[in-house]
């Protein structure tokens, strides 16, 4: 349960979810990590729960004056940054307002570049310079998702914001390959985790029944199913891997369950 002894992670959107479960992780396997997120009151929680090899940074991934300041922080007080996992993201459509192409406004459209894709480009940004800095590499891990490799009709800005993530993972890869940096950077790409943004999208138990039967595994996954992952490719395992992307969907990606006929 080492795996990551003695590295030193930022995890944004980690005060609950997929980032919540990640962290948990990673403090499992010895790493000390850095709670991200604007929410104060669940991040501390979180971290607390988490005991020492844990702390909270209130943190908006959109803004880039606090993003040099908490890499600034973890170099000085934690000697470095080791891991960083780009998590944070919204849908759009928590606000109940249409997000097809049609109908979304340009202002929703913009909130969730901003959430979903600046923040994912100023986090590999700040993190490449922290890490050049110490001159011992790193892994870059970003969120994307199965909506950013196939169209998605009711989430438009998601779907392309999760698409841009995908390719400028592979721009990050290639740069720091091309620099000898020793940095790595890969992508994740979950569907249908059970977590909080599911309960929007879900009406009734028929519904999730409906949902359930078009999975091949006929099941939602899990946070830690994903948080598994993000544990390779943080640690020394995972060091010849880089600007490459790891679908954790239960198959839904792999095509159809229907049996020919």
């Amino acid at each position: 349960m080492n795996r990551l002894l003695g590295k030193t992670a930022f995890i944004t959107g980690a005060a609950s979810g997929i980032g919540a479960a990640i962290a948990e992780a990673f403090v499992a396997e010895g790493a000390f990590v850095v709670i991200g997120d604007i929410n104060a009151e669940t991040g501390t929680a979180r971290a607390a729960a988490l005991g020492p090899n844990a702390r909270f940074m209130r943190h908006d991934a959109t803004d880039e004056a606090q993003w040099a300041a908490v890499m600034a922080a973890i170099v000085a007080e934690y000697g470095g940054l080791d891991v960083l996992v780009n998590n944070a993201g919204i849908t759009g459509t928590e606000s109940g307002r249409p997000h097809d192409p049609e109908h979304t406004s340009l202002d929703d459209w913009h909130r969730v570049m901003r959430i979903n894709l600046d923040s994912v480009f100023l986090g590999c940004k700040h993190a490449i310079q922290a890490m050049r800095a110490t001159g011992r590499g790193g892994s870059i891990i970003n969120m994307s998702s199965r909506s950013g490799l196939v169209g998605v009709p009711k989430t438009a800005a998601y779907a392309a914001s999760k698409a841009a993530i995908r390719n400028h993972s592979k721009t990050v890869a290639l740069y720091c390959a091309e620099q000898n940096l020793g940095i790595r950077c890969n992508s994740l790409y979950p569907a249908s985790i059970r977590t909080r943004m599911w309960d929007a999208m879900i009406d009734s138990a028929d519904d999730e029944k409906q949902l359930l039967a078009n999975m091949p595994l006929h099941r939602f996954g899990r946070p830690d199913e994903v948080a598994a992952v993000a544990i390779l490719l943080a640690s020394d395992e995972a060091t010849y891997i880089t600007g490459s992307e790891f679908n954790i969907d239960g198959g839904i990606l792999a095509g159809t369950a229907t049996s020919p006929k």
